[in-house]
């Protein structure tokens, strides 16, 4: 295939990537821009294809990577059709560390049949190994705790784990500088497999502390798992951009770059949305004070208010706006269908109805939102918590379902809190607040919340779908 149309078409798989994730900033434009992108990865993968220089081993090899194409299509369709909305996470986690590991696996068959390769091919080949081998592990691992399989509940620390995760780092940048600079052969093969298994204990050891030190039955794991499932997204982009560079891929190259870029970006914001450093979420290093924070008993000591879906309905009666702040709850319960029928029906009645969106709120980015979607709600009524929070005092009922530290007043009013800082949704500032919860038990701060106490405050305590179908019969006896 002539050099020129494969650089020319490799140009026009970018452009379509580049409006394709433009598409997915906004729902209304997201399905044109998913098949934005997946034809740009369809003319990507036909031009490589195409190009002798990348493939050129006859017809048994383009026969190999045929039944791999319609393997791995079968396998992902299955997948996307079957998962669950709670468990897209899960399979986030899955596809980075895929990403990852397929990375690292290219760039040692490349080094491994290359003879004398180049500087620039080792050096690719060694960012790689190291990127993508912490990636396919940190993802397993990220996987494992969301899906609760094998790893404890609770983040794992031991002495010295910090210092041990920077002496593997600084043994895998050692092994990676004899890949460049040693002998090359089998000793270099060998160095690079080595690289690879120190690169993945460092990726095990670097997402274990990751979590929350409680776990609830009705939460999961808090607001550290959905940055650290970004940041591997981001990993796996800058893993495929390196491989790119071993392959001499344009189109590998880009792709890799806008995936680690938008991956680094949404870490960031998620980073600044909890008021903390990315170090300190790699480190897991959230929790209680040892001293300064409240006990439950203090907190709540006879104050908390219980109410019941009739008495509820009496509050949506004669409410003018409503606003409905979701957390993982609502997804655990699988009630965002349930919830979208309580606002329809309070819609009809008159009253405005609006949802109020965290960043951190439930398992990954836009989590929410996507569950939401899923329930046909209009995004138009998803209201940013920046752009939302100031008309929580001109609200007459706010209902959280299933969220805790997102609303969390003590992030706001207590510096000595473990969350001193957080920006959170200020529903405290609502005539009324609703929460819908099991219990009393923490979020992913394990620390009591002093709204669930407050003088504006009723508690409905039950399962969030059971609770808004039992809302809906009471609204509508009302």
């Amino acid at each position: 295939m002539n050099t020129v149309l494969i650089d020319l078409t490799y140009l026009l798989a970018s452009i379509l990537f580049i409006f394709g994730i433009k598409g997915l900033t906004h729902p209304r434009t997201a399905v044109r821009g998913n098949l934005l992108g997946a034809t740009g990865m369809l003319l990507a993968v036909v031009t490589t294809l195409a190009d002798g220089q990348i493939f050129g081993s006859g017809l048994e090899g383009l026969g190999l990577i045929l039944v791999g194409v319609l393997l791995g299509s079968v396998i992902g369709a299955t997948l996307a059709l079957k998962i669950e909305m709670t468990a897209v996470p899960q399979m986030v986690a899955l596809l980075n560390a895929f990403g990852g590991g397929a990375s690292a696996l290219i760039a040692g068959a490349v080094l491994a049949e290359a003879g004398e390769p180049g500087l620039q091919t080792t050096v690719a080949t060694v960012a790689s190994g190291i990127i993508g081998s912490v990636t396919f592990w940190g993802s397993l691992v990220a996987f494992d705790k969301l899906q609760g399989l094998l790893l404890p509940d609770q983040p794992v620390h031991f002495p010295a784990q910090q210092a041990i995760n920077v002496l593997l780092g600084l043994a895998a940048l050692g092994l990676g500088v004899w890949v460049v600079a040693g002998p090359g052969g089998s000793d270099q093969i060998t160095t690079y497999g080595l690289l690879v298994a120190v690169g993945s204990v460092l990726g095990v050891l670097l997402t274990i502390p990751i979590g929350p030190p409680v776990r609830t039955s009705t939460l999961g794991w808090g607001a550290d798992t959905p940055v650290a499932i970004a940041l591997l997204n981001s990993y796996s982009g800058l893993a495929a951009a390196s491989t790119g560079f071993v392959l001499d891929n344009n189109i590998l190259i880009i792709t890799g770059s806008l995936v680690g870029a938008s991956g680094t970006i949404l870490t960031l914001i998620m980073c600044k949305a909890m008021n903390r450093s990315l170090m300190n979420v790699l480190l897991g290093a959230i929790g209680p004070d040892s001293g300064g924070v409240a006990s439950a008993d203090e907190v709540y000591a006879g104050r908390v208010k219980s109410a019941s879906p009739e008495e509820v309905a009496m509050l949506f009666d004669g409410a003018r706006r409503v606003v409905v702040v979701p957390g993982y709850g609502m997804a655990v319960a699988q009630a965002q269908h349930q919830v979208r029928d309580l606002a329809t029906l309070l819609e009809s009645r008159g009253t405005e109805v609006e949802f109020a969106i965290h960043p951190v709120a439930g398992r990954m980015p836009g989590h929410m939102n996507v569950l939401l979607a899923e329930a046909d709600i209009d995004y138009d009524k998803l209201r940013e918590m920046d752009d939302i929070n100031p008309s929580f005092p001109q609200t007459d009922v706010a209902l959280i379902i299933g969220a805790n530290d997102i609303v969390n007043p003590d992030a706001r009013n207590d510096p000595s809190s473990p969350i001193a800082g957080m920006p959170i949704l200020d529903v405290d500032k609502s005539r009324t607040v609703v929460v819908v919860k099991r219990s009393l038990s923490p979020g992913f701060a394990g620390i009591p919340n002093p709204l669930f106490a407050a003088d504006n405050t009723l508690m409905l305590f039950a399962d969030g779908k059971q609770a808004v179908i039992d809302l809906i019969s009471a609204v509508k006896e009302a």
